[in-house]
């Protein structure tokens, strides 16, 4: 879904359980901001396709965390695509994308509660998934791409999460820090954040922006008021 020149939002998976990751590009640069499921490499491509870009030239993919429906598809879009694919992340996260640390929330109990065959089976799934991260971005910073994007380090989802601001477009990609859920923007869901009130804590942050658009890995585009209903959702849940 075309948001504006150069913005577009993918819609990935069935309407259940659909998720949205954002693709910016200009004359230089062709970005992802988090990469799908593992098998997803087609549904993928078609997407970018359908914003007028060829996934071959995607140059950076920006993570904003580490949980699986955000990095599955990445090693396959790192090791297929033609350019060469500059990986970031916030250091928080890393060790997760990377592999050297378990994912947050595969956590020794629920290893345990495993077979032995499935347990293996999912530590093997998850070493396929490994890519390195070329470089660590940090709160605060602007990146100096398409129109400049800022990143807003957001923890509580996992220890790492970040938002990104597209300065250009007055647009928040929010990765799990919001939702939309029936048309409305809610807060980060409690079901599946590591530290619900550092989350909430965290859209705090969010006040010194001017947004007139946010994208949500889950839910997808709000447009009404955003600004006002972030703080409605930190004062809340305070």
């Amino acid at each position: 879904m075309k948001i504006s020149e150069g913005l577009s939002v993918l819609e990935l998976g069935n309407k259940e359980h659909q998720m949205h990751p954002t693709l910016i590009f200009d004359e230089n640069d062709v970005i992802l901001i988090d990469t799908g499921l593992p098998g997803q490499f087609e549904n993928i491509s078609e997407e970018i396709a359908k914003a007028g870009v060829s996934i071959d030239k995607i140059n950076k993919i920006i993570i904003t965390h580490h949980d699986i429906d955000h990095i599955g598809g990445l090693a396959s879009i790192v090791n297929k695509v033609k350019t060469k694919v500059e990986v970031l992340s916030h250091d928080g996260e890393k060790p997760y994308i990377e592999g050297t640390k378990m994912p947050i929330k595969m956590t020794p109990e629920r290893l345990n509660s495993m077979s032995e065959v499935e347990r293996n089976d999912t530590i093997e799934k998850l070493k396929k998934l490994k890519v390195k991260v070329d470089r660590t971005i940090e709160d605060w910073e602007v990146l100096p791409y398409c129109g400049g994007i800022e990143v807003i380090y957001t923890p509580g989802h996992t220890p790492g999460h970040t938002c990104l601001y597209l300065k250009k477009y007055k647009t928040l990609v929010t990765g799990d820090a919001l939702n939309v859920f029936d048309g409305k923007l809610t807060g980060p869901n409690p079901v599946f954040t590591f530290d619900m009130k550092q989350a909430t804590e965290s859209l705090k942050k969010l006040s010194k922006y001017d947004i007139q658009t946010v994208i949500c890995y889950h839910g997808g585009v709000f447009t009404d008021n955003p600004n006002q209903r972030i703080a409605e959702i930190a004062n809340i849940n305070s």
